[in-house]
């Protein structure tokens, strides 16, 4: 089955993989955290028992999730010292120390707290057991931190210096921490999250509305899902503008690999919206293009000049046929994204949130939409990082560890059976418990009057009536 491919390459897609599966739980989760934050603060505010009730709710789903995030991200860990323990040997001394405080601050935090959140509310009261929720989403979110300063370090390195074994020293804390990709990184990730997670919840709220089943919970967790949406689809828009500006800066063949720029443009590049990469004749064949677009949004000037993969040596190309339709996959859900929270507001608007079946269908649909928004984000900056693991300074092959390509495959075939398995059947139970939103404790009052059982007006009970509004 991987016969045609060589060790470095098999260790890529062993890691490919399993971070792929990882990347899902922790993006929902952190959403969720926040999300189940909010719900208890307005339940405390409000005191509307609809918000505890959806607090409930949305609590087993991420216990469930925090859990498969957990177990598939320690796997990951253990493939440094199995598939690439030359990497984990020359950039040990600066990944090693950022992971391990992930865990110290992140993972001990949301450990100690998590078990107050799911069993605590009825033990220690209300306004700590929200200390504890707000603990685990700040907690989640300190964890995205440290883990997005590591990989952005592997995008611009920078507060180290080379010793004589090869290896990258810490010479700046700050500098590695806070490197040049960091913050654009970070945002752009959290914000992703956060929508993520916002679809998900519109999707369960819509599905409930068109199934008519607790219409109560559904309009509440429908319409904050909908203003999330509304909200953070043009932030997190404008923050992969600045993104893509920074990566331009930092790793230009990132960029140009992304827009299909084979050639260089000296007086103004065109913006590619869609065409096949032709790597083997270096152009974007059928390319449908908009003239000097591409300059006016990468330098806000139509003339800008802009350097094409023609200025770089063929060996450093990153795999432009994989981020070239990555990247268009990331760009068309986020504006499928916006394109759903505008239609909400006018919804909104119009008075018809609850009742519109269309925009009710259209975010089931787009339920998944983050989770594939996210991956196809991760391809674009990990395979446009190639041919390199730690940016301009070391290359992936000299990254892999001396491993014959049998025993990659024989692994790597290994976790596809394991995972589908389990994460599969984890998924499904996910599914399943969304699909069972409880009933509202209440009818609701525009589905008609509410009368007791047995009792009818009658001739007697008009004339108690009376002589009740007699006296």
């Amino acid at each position: 089955m991987f016969e045609s491919f060589d060790a470095t390459m098999l260790a890529r897609m062993q890691f490919a993989f399993t971070v792929s599966f990882h990347i899902i739980f922790p993006a929902f989760s952190i959403g969720l955290a926040s999300y189940l934050a909010v719900l208890e603060a307005l339940w405390l505010w409000k005191k509307d028992d609809v918000y505890l009730e959806l607090f409930n709710f949305w609590k087993t789903i991420f216990a469930v999730t925090f859990g498969m995030g957990v177990v598939s991200g320690i796997v990951m860990s253990y493939q440094f010292g199995t598939n690439w323990s030359v990497f984990a040997d020359k950039a040990g001394p600066i990944i090693g120390p950022l992971m391990g405080y992930e865990v110290l601050t992140a993972f001990f935090l949301e450990a100690g707290f998590l078990g107050v959140m799911l069993f605590g509310l009825n033990r220690v009261g209300p306004k700590l057991h929200f200390f504890a929720t707000a603990m685990v989403a700040i907690g989640t979110l300190i964890s995205a931190t440290w883990i997005l300063s590591a990989n952005s370090w592997m995008q611009t390195p920078t507060g180290f210096a080379m010793n004589e074994a090869g290896q990258f020293m810490p010479v700046d804390w700050w500098a590695i921490v806070f490197n040049p990709s960091f913050p654009f990184r970070l945002v752009h990730m959290v914000l992703a999250a956060y929508l993520t997670t916002a679809f998900v919840v519109g999707a369960c709220g819509a599905w409930h509305l068109l199934r008519k089943t607790a219409p109560r919970r559904a309009r509440t967790m429908f319409s904050m899902a909908m203003w999330m949406a509304a909200i953070v689809a043009p932030i997190q828009i404008f923050a992969g503008d600045q993104h893509g500006l920074n990566t331009l800066e930092h790793q230009p063949a990132k960029v140009m690999g992304m827009e299909g720029h084979f050639e260089s443009h000296p007086d103004g590049a065109p913006l590619v919206l869609f065409g096949i990469p032709n790597t083997a004749e270096k152009r974007i064949d059928y390319a449908i293009e908009v003239p000097k677009l591409g300059s006016l949004i990468l330098k806000h000037d139509l003339d800008a000049p802009l350097a094409g993969l023609d200025t770089i040596p063929d060996e450093l190309h990153p795999p432009v046929a994989v981020i070239f339709w990555s990247f268009r996959v990331m760009v068309g859900i986020g504006l499928a994204m916006l394109g759903i929270g505008l239609w909400s507001l006018w919804c909104r608007y119009r008075g018809t949130l609850d009742s519109d079946p269309w925009l009710h269908r259209a975010a089931v649909l787009m339920g998944p939409a983050g989770f594939v928004a996210v991956l196809a984000g991760w391809v674009t900056t990990e395979v446009g990082r190639q041919p390199y693991t730690v940016y301009g300074h070391l290359m992936t092959a000299n990254s892999v560890a001396p491993i014959e390509a049998p025993a990659v495959s024989a692994s790597l075939l290994a976790f596809i059976i394991v995972y589908f398995f389990v994460f599969g059947a984890g998924t499904f139970y996910i599914l399943r418990l969304m699909a069972r939103l409880p009933r509202d404790t209440m009818p609701e009052l525009d589905e008609g009057p509410i009368r007791a059982a047995g009792v009818a007006h009658g001739p007697a009970s008009a004339k108690s009536h009376g002589e009740h509004h007699e006296l």
